[in-house]
């Protein structure tokens, strides 16, 4: 399931984050609607659904974690039947100054960075200041993952700015699938900070 570009916008709720899905139309406009995700929150096991829209009755493809606590774990990439389709994790150690991430589906694997190295220290030294750390975080952030074997990117995904979390997604590479593609999305929004 190739889709070249898309956009995720997120929709802000008392009990859970929501994102839509949406096609990029080719003159750069938002297309139809891909799908639907809920994320919840104080969850034991971290765990997003992927719906056909927001009325929630057709389950297309989730991921979840593979702990209960998520530190060095993995999120595993499901299609609506259970199926692993692919998955992905942080990779704590280079995440210290610069976020890091491992991506794997079918017929690739991938290792994701933050583009700008100066962002993700100004990133984590915004944490640390006192109150400033409250306010929130007014730098955009961009990932570009890389196939493993040959260093060419595969996948970017770049943060605009906006009053809610806005993405824009490019899919350079065919073998990405865009349940792994929209799921990798989601997690750099809804995990990045942990």
């Amino acid at each position: 399931m190739y889709v070249p570009a898309f956009s995720m916008k997120q929709r802000i709720t008392l009990m859970a984050n929501k994102y839509e899905l949406i096609t990029t139309n080719p003159d750069g406009s938002d297309g139809p609607l891909l799908a639907f995700a809920q994320q919840k929150r104080m969850a034991f096991k971290e765990e997003v659904t992927f719906y056909t829209d927001d009325t929630k009755s057709q389950v297309v493809f989730s991921f979840k974690a593979r702990k209960r606590i998520d530190l060095g774990s993995g999120y595993d990439v499901f299609d609506a039947s259970g199926q692993q389709i692919g998955w992905f994790k942080k990779e704590f150690g280079k995440s210290l100054l610069r976020s890091s991430w491992q991506l794997t589906g079918a017929g690739f694997e991938a290792s994701g960075t933050e583009r700008s190295a100066g962002i993700a220290i100004l990133r984590r030294v915004w944490d640390f200041v006192p109150f400033i750390g409250e306010i929130p975080l007014p730098f955009i952030f961009h990932f570009d993952f890389t196939d493993n074997a040959n260093q060419q990117t595969i996948l970017s995904v770049e943060r605009k700015m906006s009053i809610r979390d806005r993405y824009r997604v490019s899919v350079q590479d065919q073998r990405v699938d865009f349940r792994v593609a929209a799921a990798m999305t989601v997690a750099l929004d809804a995990l990045q900070s942990r």
